[in-house]
């Protein structure tokens, strides 16, 4: 029964994408016609128009995505026919990106505070605007570590550093997962202890990958990107009230030149097919 509704849902995208082009084309002719351009003319307009409507869409996500999106985004272009491409950085590189006038036509971002930048200047879509899922905040080790800790109030956390060992974060001051782990370690009272040892890496996976090469005995990252290495291990996950949620909201960008399939590529994060990918990857709700 669910294979059939997956496949029902997948047709259903598909024909939608179907009928509005050739909808859109037959408009296309139609004014053609009534404005008596000649039959050349219509032909290169219904040419450029088929173009247009072949384009990728591109999307611009958060690192910590990049696992999950490319298979989402196959089985997207698979259902609909439409081609979609990812551009992948920390959630600050990209908002400043698209304040730049970078062409995207969706932003999913691993925070709130990097869409509400977005939308303050009137760069997406608000009507748009929706969470899609949700994540974890965990200590990891190199995978052949020996280091124990419980993550509680005042934990030993610098200690396990050793004399010169260095904990490894996403940047704290715009990186989200690195404004993430800071609100944690202060929320938990060990900040101050590791403040000036930390490694700021530009996004959460050059932090997860400064550990998977054991060049820094301990860092933080998201649980989902844990799961994404066999070279880290999880010491300990960060309690849920020790940061504010960790939730990623997607929207249209207000410049995007393929507003209906944007909007059709954010239902669909939100379809059964893609609950399924994010549910594997570990990602939870929003």
């Amino acid at each position: 029964m669910k294979a059939l509704t997956l496949t029902l849902i997948a047709r259903r995208l598909f024909l939608n994408v179907l009928l509005r082009r050739c909808f859109a084309f037959v408009l296309l002719l139609m004014g053609g016609v009534m404005f008596g351009a000649s039959p050349t003319a219509v032909a290169a307009a219904a040419t450029t128009a088929t173009a247009v409507a072949e384009q990728p869409l591109t999307v611009f996500a958060a690192a910590s995505l990049s696992d999950v999106l490319e298979p989402i985004g196959r089985a997207y272009t698979a259902a609909t026919g439409n081609a979609v491409r990812f551009s992948f950085a920390s959630s600050a590189v990209l908002a400043r990106q698209i304040q730049s006038g970078a062409p995207a036509d969706v932003f999913f971002s691993a925070d709130q505070q990097w869409m509400d930048y977005l939308q303050a200047r009137g760069l997406i879509d608000e009507g748009s605007r929706r969470d899609i899922v949700s994540n974890t905040l965990v200590l990891v080790a190199p995978f052949d570590s020996a280091v124990k800790l419980s993550i509680q109030p005042g934990f030993a956390l610098a200690q396990q550093l050793g004399a010169r060992g260095r904990l490894a974060v996403a940047d704290p001051q715009s990186v989200p997962a690195g404004r993430y782990a800071q609100a944690a370690l202060e929320s938990l009272g060990v900040w101050n202890d590791v403040t000036n040892r930390l490694v700021p890496a530009d996004n959460v996976r050059t932090a997860l990958n400064f550990v998977a090469r054991a060049e820094a005995p301990l860092g933080i990252v998201y649980g989902t990107d844990a799961r994404a290495t066999p070279k880290v291990r999880v010491v300990g996950v960060f309690p849920a009230a020790s940061h504010p949620p960790i939730t990623y909201p997607a929207a249209i960008v207000t410049k995007a030149k393929a507003t209906p399939t944007a909007r059709e590529f954010l239902d669909y994060l939100a379809s059964p097919p893609a609950r399924q990918q994010f549910d594997r990857a570990g990602f939870g709700p929003p």
